[in-house]
C-alpha cells in the first residue's frame, strides 16, 4: 500500500530546511573547510576580471558588456553569506563575509580608477549614458533591489530554482555602480561617485533585508549553531539592527533623489514644449532639451534667420518658466536644392 505524507511533514518541506539544505547553504555561500584557498582564488579572480570588464563596458558604453560583467561577478555570494551568517549566528564566517565584501568593493573601484587614467576623456554622466544610468537612484530602484533580492534569497535557499541566479546578477547591478565610483572619481566628478556608490550601497541593502526576511520565513534560525546562547542572539540583534539602519539610510538620499529628479523632469517637459512651439513658429526644430546641474540647454536646428529669443523669454514667463536657467544653441540648415 503506498504512504501518503501527512499535510504537516508536506508543509515543512516547502517552507521548512533540513541539514542537509543549511549544509548545501554553507558550502555555496561561506568560505570555509579544506579548499577555502581555493575558493578565495575563484572569487579574487572573478572579481578582478568582472571589475575590468565592467570599466571597459563602461568606457565603450556597451550595456551587453556591462550585462557580461555582472554575471562573471561573485561579489553577491558574500553579500548572501552575510544574511546565513547573521541567521545561523556565526560570527566568524559573518566577520569573513563583510571582510570580502568591503575589500572586493575597494578592489573594483580600484580597478575602475586605474583604468580611469587610460581613457583620453572624462567617463562622466554628460557623455556616457552607462554612467547616467547609475549615478541617479530613485526610490524605485530600491524596490527592483529588494525583489531581487528576495529571489536570490529563494534561489539559495531552494535549489531547485538555484538557476535562476544569473538573471538575478543581471537585476541587481553590483559590480558596475562600484566601477562607475571609480570612473567618475578619477574623471573629477565627486558628485556623480556618490551617486553610484548610493545606488551600490541601496542594493546591498535590499539583499540584505530581504535576505533575512526570507530566511525568516524558512526558519533558517532553527539551525543556529548550538548553544544559542544570550551572546549569539546578541550578535542577530545587533546585525539585524545595523541592517535595518542601513536600509533607512538609503531610503532618505533615495527620497530626495527622486523628488529632485521628478521635479527636474516634469520642468524639462514644460521647457521643452514651450520651446518647441517657439522653434517651429519660425521653422525651426528642437532637436533636444538636456538637464545639467539645473541648467537646460535647448538644441536647435533650423534655416536662418535664427528665431527671436525675446519671444522664447516671454513664453517662458508665461508659463512660470522665467526662473530657469536656460541656454540655446542655434545650428543653422541651410537649404539644398535638388537637381531635376
Amino acid at each position: 500500500m503506498a504512504r501518503l505524507d501527512c499535510p504537516a511533514h508536506a508543509g515543512a518541506s516547502i517552507i521548512g530546511l533540513t541539514h542537509d539544505d543549511v549544509a548545501r547553504m554553507r558550502a555555496q555561500l561561506f568560505v570555509e573547510g579544506p579548499d577555502q584557498l581555493r575558493r578565495l582564488s575563484k572569487f579574487w579572480l572573478l572579481l578582478v576580471l568582472a571589475g575590468v570588464i565592467a570599466s571597459a563596458g563602461i568606457v565603450s558604453d556597451s550595456t551587453a558588456t556591462v550585462i557580461g560583467a555582472m554575471i562573471v561577478a561573485p561579489l553577491m555570494t558574500p553579500i548572501l553569506g552575510v544574511v546565513l551568517a547573521v541567521v545561523l549566528t556565526d560570527g566568524r564566517n559573518l566577520a569573513r563575509c563583510i571582510v570580502l565584501v568591503v575589500a572586493g568593493s575597494a578592489v573594483v573601484v580600484g580597478i575602475a580608477w586605474v583604468l580611469g587614467h587610460f581613457v583620453p576623456y572624462p567617463v562622466v554622466a554628460q557623455t556616457n549614458s552607462q554612467v547616467a544610468a547609475r549615478v541617479t537612484p530613485r526610490l524605485v530602484d530600491l524596490v527592483a533591489a529588494l525583489a531581487t533580492g528576495a529571489v536570490g534569497a529563494v534561489a539559495v535557499a531552494r535549489s531547485d530554482i538555484s538557476d535562476t541566479l544569473p538573471g538575478v546578477a543581471i537585476a541587481i547591478s553590483l559590480v558596475p555602480p562600484l566601477s562607475v565610483v571609480g570612473l567618475t572619481l578619477e574623471s573629477g566628478a565627486p558628485h556623480q561617485a556618490l551617486g553610484a556608490l548610493l545606488l551600490f550601497l541601496s542594493n546591498v541593502a535590499a539583499i540584505l533585508a530581504t535576505g533575512i526576511v526570507v530566511m525568516a520565513i524558512y526558519r533558517l534560525s532553527e539551525h543556529a549553531i548550538p548553544p544559542e546562547g544570550q551572546a549569539r542572539v546578541g550578535l542577530r540583534r545587533v546585525s539585524i539592527g545595523v541592517i535595518t539602519i542601513l536600509l533607512i539610510g538609503v531610503i532618505v538620499p533615495l527620497k530626495i533623489d527622486t523628488d529632485r529628479v521628478d521635479a527636474t523632469t516634469v520642468r524639462q517637459n514644460d521647457v521643452q514644449a514651450v520651446a518647441q512651439r517657439w522653434a517651429t513658429a519660425s521653422g525651426w526644430t528642437v532637436v533636444a532639451v538636456s538637464v545639467d546641474r539645473s541648467i537646460y540647454y535647448i538644441d536647435t536646428v533650423g534655416p536662418e534667420p535664427e528665431p527671436n529669443l525675446a519671444t522664447l523669454r516671454s513664453d517662458l514667463a508665461a508659463t512660470n518658466l522665467a526662473s530657469s536657467d536656460i541656454r540655446v544653441s542655434f545650428q543653422p540648415r541651410p537649404y539644398v536644392p535638388v537637381s531635376p
